[in-house]
């Protein structure tokens, strides 16, 4: 035997034992890629949270932000400062310098105690009035992975009796809802991304057992696909035809399936799991390069100690005065500019500015002053800007059941390209005059490798909502068609096997 009939030879057996170990695994990932489509891992979206909360009142609210601020353990690092409710009744939240959360009562001033009475008034007021059963409180369970939520932890579970059967998992820092969790969310995602992320391993936010586990698998599945696919091609007759009259060798139902189904989805199924290990990050390859942006220079202050000297319900009522009832109020800074950022029961924004001596409610920032602030985020030149007035395969809004959907990318937007090693591209929202998302070359070319390869998410195909559904599930259900010849093969394999062992 040659060479080439060597690899050849190694090629069938590597395909066939990894295909042993993985043909399970891929049947689960493609039905639970499908499920996907539909129902996303439980997240609270910016317009559930919103629709939760009441209008602020402009009368018997709200004392000053200094005397919140006193309640901080260390007042000058507050990094954040945000009027809400919470349980219906008006607090400011604070984010402390170490990441922490403190909810000061609004109206007296008291530092709020989270207890489980309080996450059960929390919850009725948050679904407006549904019955509510405490449950406990968790640290961490499988619909609460998320590292945004470790400043709320312990997390209070409460169980709602509304028409959803929704769980409610409340902050025991502040008594806010934090995430939300509808019963029939909750079960599809059992055989959907619960089941996709193998999250039946994963003990913490943070796990590199669970990282290494899928990093290790999806490895294994690139190999037995690649094999599978090279052992496909040489098998195939492309001229002419076997003796049997196919262009396929196998004789046998399942092996002649497996084989056309491979040929048919197979650079499908390696673009799949090859994308499933780029979602992953191995060994940090799409990893910013170089310095990342930096927000402070780009905001040019804290709100802790530069802010504007408007009374919360002057504020409120200004903005209502436009036509604005505002639920939220967050004191911001932009390039040295206190502003406050408002937000309404729908998840709108304004901006209350200082202008001409006194105050004006704006729907955006102008594009010189976001510009001017822009400039301070990096050391080097920004070498261009451009205002997007349309998607496009960097700046795009997912579905609300993608593990994006809770990104609200509004439009239009402002982009600066930087001339820093990286070629950073940083958007920004003149709505809210943040930082929306910063991207250098390798999470640029970590787009292509997971998010293209992995969910076909280029503007058009979703905008073609149910074009693009129907062609995924028809690939989809040929993979699990294809994983599941490969299961009965691999099922008969052991099998065999087993019976050699035994009769030894």
């Amino acid at each position: 035997m040659g060479f080439m009939g060597r690899a050849k030879r190694m090629t069938f057996l590597v395909h066939r034992w990894t295909g042993v170990l993985m043909c399970v695994l891929m049947a689960l990932w493609f039905v639970s890629g499908i499920v996907m489509l539909f129902v996303g891992y439980p997240k609270l979206t910016p317009w559930e949270r919103m629709a939760g909360l009441p209008a602020l009142p402009t009368a018997g609210c709200c004392i000053d932000v200094s005397a919140a601020l006193a309640q901080s353990r260390a007042a000058a690092a507050v990094k954040g400062i945000v009027l809400t409710s919470v349980g219906g009744r008006a607090h400011y939240v604070l984010a402390e310098g170490d990441g922490s959360r403190v909810a000061v009562d609004a109206v007296d001033g008291t530092r709020l105690a989270a207890g489980p009475g309080r996450a059960v008034e929390s919850a009725r007021a948050f679904l407006h009035g549904a019955p509510a059963r405490y449950m406990g409180f968790i640290d961490e369970d499988r619909w609460t992975h998320s590292r945004s939520l470790a400043p709320h932890r312990p997390l209070h579970v409460v169980e709602m009796g509304d028409a959803a059967s929704t769980r409610l998992y409340l902050s025991s820092a502040t008594g806010q809802v934090v995430l939300d969790a509808p019963r029939a969310e909750r079960l599809w995602n059992f055989v959907g991304a619960w089941l996709h992320w193998l999250y039946m391993f994963r003990n913490q936010p943070t796990d590199p057992v669970w990282s290494w586990t899928v990093i290790v698998l999806s490895s294994i599945g690139v190999v037995s696909a690649l094999a599978g696919a090279l052992n496909g091609i040489w098998r195939w007759r492309f001229a002419g035809t076997y003796k049997s009259g196919s262009k396929s060798p196998f004789r046998e139902a399942y092996l002649r399936w497996h084989h056309i189904l491979g040929l048919s989805f197979g650079a499908l199924l390696l673009a799949w799991i090859f994308s499933g290990l780029m979602s992953m990050n191995p060994l940090g390859v799409f990893d910013a390069k170089g310095p990342r942006p930096d927000l402070a220079a780009f905001e040019g202050g804290s709100a802790a100690s530069l802010r504007l000297p408007l009374p919360a319900p002057e504020a409120v009522a200004l903005l209502a005065a436009q036509g604005f009832r505002a639920s939220e109020l967050e004191w911001r800074v932009l390039a040295g500019q206190p502003y406050i950022l408002a937000r309404d029961g729908l998840a709108r924004t304004r901006l209350v500015v200082s202008e001409h001596g006194g105050y004006a409610v704006r729907e955006r920032w102008p594009e010189p002053v976001l510009l001017a602030a822009a400039r301070r985020l990096l050391a080097q030149p920004m070498v261009r800007s451009e205002t997007l007035h349309g998607y496009d395969a960097y700046y795009y809004q997912r579905q609300e059941q993608s593990m994006y959907g809770a990104d609200d990318k509004r439009l239009p937007v402002l982009r600066a390209v930087f001339d820093d090693p990286g070629r950073t591209w940083v958007h920004l929202d003149p709505y809210t005059g943040q930082v929306e998302s910063s991207l250098d070359s390798s999470e640029r070319v970590g787009r292509w490798l997971f998010n293209f390869l992995h969910s076909w998410d280029l503007p058009a195909m979703l905008d073609a909502v149910w074009w693009r559904e129907a062609v995924l599930i028809l690939l989809g259900i040929g993979g699990v068609l294809l994983s599941a010849t490969a299961v009965v093969l691999g099922a008969r394999r052991l099998r065999k096997s087993a019976a050699k062992i035994a009769t030894r």
